[in-house]
């Protein structure tokens, strides 16, 4: 992803999306502290993204992006704002209703009791106006 964000900054290569399904890890944002990991029973990696842990495993959807903000305004939250609109209406195609939560990054809808739950995580950072990171979405995280 590195090295693809440097060459497409460079000119010398198009954008790309990869979307995977992680085996169970976890990942370290710059703000992640060793001590809120309470249970370390999957690897970590450092991610390179803003943030603290998050979980990535099975039954997650997980949408990495190099994007060229410099050929779309330049607007790192405008980008974000779109991802997640592009999210909630992908979820939407699926019979899933998704929104936004004022003030809070994320992809939110209601669990089966009528709670709010969080069903989709935004954590992206840029570089030469090239994104890395993006977005993950929880499809069935109980299999």
């Amino acid at each position: 992803m590195e090295a693809r964000a440097a060459a497409i900054s460079a000119g010398d290569a198009g954008e790309r999306v990869w979307l995977i399904e992680h085996p169970p890890l976890y990942t370290a944002g710059t703000s992640a502290d060793r001590a809120e990991l309470l249970d370390p029973r999957f690897p970590v990696y450092d991610a390179g993204r803003g943030g603290r842990y998050t979980y990535h495993g099975p039954g997650q959807r997980v949408g990495y992006l190099n994007i060229d903000l410099a050929s779309r305004g330049r607007d790192v939250r405008n980008f974000v704002h779109n991802l997640e609109g592009w999210v909630i209406d992908t979820l939407g195609d699926f019979g899933i209703a998704a929104r936004r939560a004022e003030g809070r990054i994320g992809i939110w809808t209601d669990d089966l009791t009528g709670r709010e739950a969080k069903i989709g995580a935004i954590g992206v950072r840029v570089r030469r106006w090239v994104t890395l990171h993006g977005f993950s979405v929880d499809i069935d995280p109980d299999n």
